[in-house]
């Protein structure tokens, strides 16, 4: 056996010794799977893969990836030296991993003598999270702090000893924005912060360097541009949240806007004394700003936003003639790329697709992309001297990776290896699927208030502790109104711009009922009794848009683009909005489907239940009270009594 074979089999052996001995000694429990994922997240590290991972809840994932980097990482037949990309798409995620997860894992080793030295890690961010330390001190100076909040005023002060804005709670928004690094840095100051941060992340003493999907790309296009690079040398990149990586891509390498770009624009003028200029804009861009702070319709149509666009088109060109050479250099470039942004969407490139997403802070964003996005990810992101690990609990359909590997240029990798890891979750005891005998008819005129009957049956029967999972705001507005007269015993709360606040609400309420949609879908874990009910109106198939009109393009008949594209991704959605209420082993929760097409014997019925983990199914309102009496405390029925 040569000195290969043998430190592969001493890293696979670490890997079994971290799940079987170590971790069981800090209280986890052995699981099988999760093993067996580890190992092949390994060997794609080894052999310089592309692994697709789809991991079911509970799984454990986060620990599978991390101890096959460690073991990757002290073999001398991987990575040895070189740190590990981690990419997630939420902040939550990425403390978890740098606060949680490394610092038990990095200990264990440690104690046992695997590695001498700790895994440490850093969270890398954009620009825009940092403070420039010269715009600082120029804020400082103009502030009057007796005029101003005490706690924004604190917060400002707290950034002298503080890099990272997001570990500053109560900054306002304007204050961020004047002392953020701006987008291109040209200071020469040697004893910037983020200067120095910068150099500590490219040493060596961090094993993992954590970021967004964004960050990712922005350094995979450097690489192929000849830019310099974000990150240092690496040879193994971690993609969690991997569902994720095509709506990142289509932003990276396309164009956006956001209210908060043209507020940031309007404020630029102000603080550099263009009043003029500033009253226009904001005059101009005062009905397209209004309309992109509110929620995403995803049935209003795109012409909605574009035809806001012309005006303020015309009012950006000439502010850029009039005082573009007198703005600052950073002024001047950020006026360049609104003007350029709002140029585009107004009159795009044939090669251009145009669309609306959720901006991440409960408002709209205009989007424009190129048309071939997996041609764009093939040449940039998938580099053959990078592994790579896609992780996520809802890559596949079934043992299906289809729709992933179309979305991302990977259908035809040869160097792509794909794996199924069943949640451990006892479903068929804990859930109980809830299909109606006579759903609400969508083609009704009473539709809304047939909808509304249903699921206020539906809390009653379930004592509350209800999330309702809305494919549109419209729907959710017609049913809250309703539910309203219906008068409900339980708190109802409907899920609005600020999202943070009314889920805390929500878990803190017992017995209450939320009504959400759009990020709700997967963004929020409601573990516990919290959510013992999840009612899902209607199927989450997507609107139609310019993107799915693009992606219709490419196939003979609609039935063939429904049946690769359509249902695979309502297939996909729906599991995410499954996954809201069960978060743990011990959770038990009703779920109910009230679309008419996901009856039995309906189109997708089969579908839907493909979907879905194996679990009992009733169509009697009584057996779902019967199922929570059976598993859930008498005090689950106090709350409200």
């Amino acid at each position: 056996m040569n000195t290969n074979d043998t430190n592969r089999q001493k890293a696979h052996a670490m890997i079994d010794h971290i799940f079987k001995d170590l971790l069981p000694a800090q209280g986890m429990v052995e699981r099988s799977e999760q093993i067996k994922l580890s190992h092949r997240m390994l060997d794609t590290m080894l052999n310089g893969g592309i692994a697709l991972c789809d991991a079911g809840t509970g799984i454990g994932k986060t620990y599978a990836y991390l101890a096959a980097a460690a073991a990757a990482n002290r073999s001398d037949t991987g990575p040895v030296n070189k740190p590990v990309i981690i990419s997630t798409s939420s902040i939550a995620l990425q403390n978890a991993v740098q606060t949680e997860y490394l610092p038990l894992l990095s200990c264990t080793l440690l104690a046992d003598g695997q590695i001498d030295r700790p895994l440490l890690s850093v969270i890398r961010k954009g620009k825009g999270h940092y403070v420039c330390d010269e715009r600082l001190q120029r804020r400082l100076r103009q502030v009057n702090f007796q005029k101003k909040d005490p706690a924004a005023a604190d917060a400002l002060r707290a950034l002298k000893g503080t890099l990272d804005m997001d570990n500053v709670p109560h900054l306002s928004g304007y204050d961020r924005e004047r002392v953020c690094v701006p987008q291109f840095c040209d200071c020469d100051h040697q004893d910037c912060r983020y200067k120095r941060f910068l150099k500590r992340c490219d040493a060596d003493r961090y094993v993992f360097q954590i970021c967004n999907h964004n960050l990712l790309l922005a350094d995979a296009i450097h690489r192929s541009q000849g830019k310099r690079p974000i990150f240092p040398e690496h040879s193994v990149i971690i993609v969690d949240e991997a569902h994720k990586l095509p709506e990142a891509a289509r932003e990276m390498f396309g164009m956006t806007l956001t209210a908060g770009d043209i507020q940031s624009m309007i404020h630029q003028l102000r603080a550099e004394r263009y009043l003029l200029a500033a009253d226009v804009l904001t005059d101009t861009m005062g009905p397209l700003l209004r309309k992109l702070t509110q929620p995403r319709e995803e049935t209003e149509p795109l012409d909605a936003y574009l035809r806001l666009l012309t005006i303020p088109s015309r009012s950006l060109l000439v502010i850029e003639k009039q005082v573009g050479r007198l703005l600052s250099a950073q002024g001047r470039r950020q006026l360049e790329k609104l003007r350029g942004t709002v140029s585009l969407l107004s009159s795009p490139r044939t090669n251009m697709i145009l669309y609306t997403a959720d901006d991440g802070d409960g408002g709209t964003m205009l989007c424009a992309t190129v048309s071939d996005l997996t041609e764009q990810m093939r040449q940039v992101l998938w580099r053959p001297e990078h592994a790579f690990v896609l992780a996520s609990g809802t890559l596949a359909v079934g043992d299906d990776f289809h729709r992933f590997r179309s979305q991302t240029g990977l259908m035809d990798g040869r160097r792509v290896t794909e794996s199924v890891s069943l949640s451990p979750f006892d479903y068929k005891r804990n859930c109980l699927l809830y299909l109606p005998q006579l759903p609400p008819s969508q083609s009704s005129e009473a539709y809304y208030d047939g909808l509304t009957d249903e699921i206020a049956e539906l809390i009653r029967a379930a004592w509350g502790h209800a999330l309702v999972l809305f494919t549109s705001y419209a729907a959710m507005s017609a049913v809250k109104d309703r539910l309203r007269e219906r008068e409900l015993s339980f708190p109802l709360f409907t899920l609005g711009r600020n999202a943070i606040h009314m889920t805390e609400r929500f878990r803190q309420t017992p017995g209450a009922v939320l009504l959400a949609t759009g990020a709700a879908w997967e963004g929020f874990d409601f573990p516990g009794d919290c959510v013992s009910l999840l009612v899902i109106p209607r199927l989450p198939f997507a609107y139609p848009d310019a993107l799915k009109e693009k992606e219709r393009e490419e196939y003979v008949s609609l039935r063939q683009f429904i049946q690769n594209v359509a249902v695979p991704e309502m297939q996909i959605k729906l599991r995410q909005g499954f996954g809201r209420a069960i978060r743990t082993e011990t959770d038990t929760c009703v779920i109910s489907i009230l679309d008419e097409r996901a009856s039995h014997g309906r189109r997708y019925y089969a579908a839907m239940r493909e979907a879905l983990p194996d679990m009992r199914t009733t169509s009697s309102l009584r057996a779902v009270t019967k199922f929570l009496r059976e598993l859930k405390p008498e005090s689950y029925f106090e709350v409200c009594a």
